[in-house]
């Protein structure tokens, strides 16, 4: 059951990115738990062997998210006509001792795009970009007899709530601005696929209002989530009103819990902030499962995760819709300048 507050039930002004409260709950709604669940469960199944950039397991989630986007209706973002951006990687085969300079470049799914386009005429080239990577660490050192880094949160959690956000907003009006679904592979690589993105961007970078990165969100303390970067633009303060006019998801919107760890400039979002996009980072924390086989779907919290993705939905919802556009605090701004000028 849903519990709104007078708030919430109010008629949303028409200077405001708010919805009327039926209509976001409706689509909020659309999230459960079970397709978390569902989805997860697949992404980090042994068949997909741990996703790595590049893997046949990787190709196989590619596959998979196109698959949804199309029976969702989204329309393809990425390269001719399709859901697919590949890039080139290139790598170091053969024996290295006989022949250290032989240099092999694949290209790679790294990027899967879809895209609600938005309503309103005036506003619908501009866009609100999710993402999310979709890539883990593949198969290594074995653990317990197991050798296969599944990434069930890390990211198949992350993956899977975009494809949640994707399903919600097909069940109500379309937002005013469009939103992209970019799912990045290569993450674990050193960000390759978000860094490629923002270099062959597949629509105008000034187009681009905001990134909302999503990585990890189901697990640790169930009724938080932590929004990294709430201090660097006016979305720390979309993403507070938001929570706070939705108790129904029970979640605490926290800052930066481990501002020693850097980790607004060590996830995908940097890649948007850098060419001065206001970008936030949603985010539940590490664990002692990171980067090891025992990161597996049965650890997730499924209703956590749902909730998550909820909140995301209300939040991307209310930027779509927004007269204007997110801005930059000049402290904040001047930072991610000072670091990549």
């Amino acid at each position: 059951m849903v519990f709104l507050t007078a708030a919430a039930c109010a008629p949303a002004s028409p200077s405001s990115g708010a919805v009327p409260s039926n209509a976001s709950a409706r689509g909020a709604d659309a999230i459960s738990p079970q397709d978390m669940e569902a989805r997860i469960y697949f992404l980090a199944s042994d068949a997909l062997a741990g996703r790595d950039t590049w893997s046949p397991g990787l190709e196989a989630a590619a596959a998979y998210l196109v698959s949804e986007y199309r029976q969702l209706g989204l329309e393809p973002g990425g390269d001719n006509g399709t859901f697919y951006q590949r890039y080139p990687f290139r790598s170091r085969r053969g024996n290295l001792a006989q022949a250290p300079d032989v240099i092999e470049e694949e290209t790679f799914p790294p990027n899967v795009i879809a895209v609600l386009p938005g309503s309103d005429p005036e506003l619908r080239d501009e866009y609100v970009v999710l993402s999310a990577h979709f890539d883990h660490v593949g198969v290594g050192q074995p653990a317990d007899g197991d050798s296969i880094y599944n990434g069930a949160d890390d990211n198949g959690t992350g993956t899977a709530a975009l494809l949640e956000v994707a399903k919600a907003f097909t069940t109500v009006q379309a937002p005013r601005r469009s939103v992209m679904f970019l799912h990045v592979s290569g993450e674990e690589h050193g960000l390759l696929g978000s860094q490629y993105y923002s270099e062959n961007p597949t629509v105008p970078v000034d187009q681009i209002v905001a990134n909302i990165n999503v990585d990890m969100i189901g697990r640790n303390s169930p009724d938080s989530i932590v929004a990294i970067g709430k201090n660097y633009s006016s979305l720390g303060t979309t993403v507070n009103e938001v929570g706070a006019r939705h108790p129904e998801l029970g979640l605490t919107v926290s800052d930066d819990l481990w501002p020693e760890e850097r980790f607004f400039y060590r996830s995908d979002h940097f890649n948007f902030a850098r060419l001065e996009i206001p970008a936030i980072f949603f985010f539940a924390g590490v664990h002692e499962d990171y980067h090891r086989p025992s990161d597996t779907f049965d650890k997730i919290d499924n209703d956590k995760a749902a909730r998550v993705a909820r909140l995301i939905f209300h939040t991307v919802q209310e930027l779509a819709n927004a007269p204007g556009r997110p801005e930059w605090d000049a402290d904040g701004l001047a930072e991610v300048r000072q670091l990549t000028r």
